[in-house]
């Protein structure tokens, strides 16, 4: 069974939009019919960028200094007028250490980048969101439901953005609604280089589809959920 999304008219923000996951909302979006804006602290015309800078209207931003984030989205509502959803997705992985052996500049940089910029978006976007009666998707891990050797910092940050979708819902109930997707292992370039890839990595194209259902008003009554997006695994 197949199902098809209609966002014409709808303006969407992702965040980490050059990358692999953001990249791949981004399109799911655009093929949607939605408007897309996309950010990303590194350019979409850098080569590190999986971003087709065709299909969408960038604005460069640090999501992590709050001056830049209140100029994006602002810039994003001066151009399209409105602003329905929020993609966060920008992230990172950092790790391979016990908590003892962590240098805090390690711990403040997987903090600041998964869960600040979760944090700052949000605020910044709710009063767009709250007249548009529109959602907010962000990215949680399946890694954020237990503890675990030698990822303590991201595990937490994951854990962080899990809960904060819950307070997001709970303090919009009514207006905004809130939900993250916990994927496991994405197939990325990234963690190709990483790690042996997998049969069941899980294709970014297809936790894309999962940001579409739960902004689209089939999940309506869904706000607060922390979303399985695991594949096989």
């Amino acid at each position: 069974m197949s199902a098809n999304f209609e966002y014409d008219g709808r303006v969407v923000l992702v965040t980490g939009a050059c990358g692999a996951l953001g990249s791949a909302v981004c399109e799911a979006f655009d093929a949607a019919g939605a408007s897309v804006h996309a950010t990303d602290v590194i350019d979409v015309e850098s080569e590190d960028s999986l971003l087709d800078p065709d299909r969408v209207e960038f604005h460069r931003g640090d999501l992590t200094d709050e001056d830049d984030v209140e100029r994006v989205v602002e810039a994003v509502v001066d151009s399209a007028g409105r602003l329905d959803y929020l993609a966060n997705v920008a992230g990172t992985w950092m790790g391979g250490q016990p908590i003892d052996e962590t240098d805090l500049s390690e711990f403040e940089t997987v903090l600041d980048v998964n869960l600040k910029s979760a944090f700052l978006v949000s605020k910044h976007a709710l009063p767009h969101l709250r007249e548009t009666d529109g959602a907010i998707v962000s990215v949680s891990a399946r890694a954020s439901l237990k503890g675990g050797e030698g990822d303590g910092p991201y595990r937490a940050s994951k854990a962080g953005v899990r809960l904060l979708t819950e307070t997001l819902a709970e303090e919009n109930r009514g207006t905004v609604r809130a939900n993250c997707v916990m994927p496991s292992v994405i197939d990325t370039p990234a963690n190709r280089e990483m790690m042996d890839p997998k049969e069941e990595w899980v294709d970014p194209a297809d936790i894309a589809e999962v940001f579409l259902v739960l902004c689209s008003d089939a999940t309506g009554p869904t706000s607060g959920a922390a979303v399985p997006v695991y594949g096989e695994a």
